[in-house]
């Protein structure tokens, strides 16, 4: 299944938090041409919708409740910057923004902004997929790791020739070596070692 791209935003809902009455137009201005349903929500509030996008406004920052941080995490965030001082910078960081927009607003940027900030929860998303399975493999390997040194211990071989007995045996019987490995790790069943 392919995901959706980047460029494509009609169809998407997204929160939208801001202060500025001219911000507000200027962004649903852009979204009713994008194809992109906007819900004005304020922090704080409970919202029962679920988003592609958030924008928020850097004037609602800090966001005090973990709620609300939790609420914003589901989707990528587009940060509206009033002011560059380092503090503001700082709360603005802790939302791990996916983009960013420079107030006042202009409609000039807004569409740039949505497709950075949707390819980049994509990647990040794809990445955190990544280590996922890196880490699994990992801890894979510390079971076959185990199992060769079981098997070298009591068949008295070296580690090619265990690897070897290890991979032939999972082949016969239909696993995979790391599903034999932790048979052999977890209950001792040891492979028949053979010549």
């Amino acid at each position: 299944m392919s995901r959706p791209s980047s460029f494509s935003l009609r169809g998407r809902k997204a929160l939208v938090a801001i202060k500025d009455e001219r911000d507000a137009t200027i962004v649903r201005r852009q979204f009713e041409r994008l194809g992109i349903e906007g819900v004005a929500w304020t922090p704080g509030e409970l919202v029962d919708v679920a988003s592609d996008l958030s924008l928020i406004d850097d004037e609602f920052l800090p966001l005090l409740q973990p709620e609300q941080r939790a609420f914003l995490a589901r989707s990528p965030v587009i940060a509206l910057l009033g002011t560059e001082t380092p503090s503001r910078l700082k709360l603005v960081l802790e939302l791990d923004p996916a983009s960013f927009l420079v107030k006042p607003l202009r409609s000039a940027g807004i569409y740039a902004a949505l497709v950075m900030a949707f390819e980049r929860s994509e990647r990040t998303r794809e990445l955190r997929q990544q280590v996922v399975k890196l880490e699994q493999r990992l801890r894979s390997r510390r079971v076959v790791l185990a199992a060769v040194l079981q098997v070298m211990h009591s068949h008295v071989l070296a580690e090619p020739a265990a690897f070897a007995l290890i991979r032939r045996t999972a082949m016969e019987q239909r696993k995979t070596i790391e599903e034999l490995s932790a048979e052999i790790t977890a209950r001792g069943l040891l492979p028949r070692a053979t010549g």
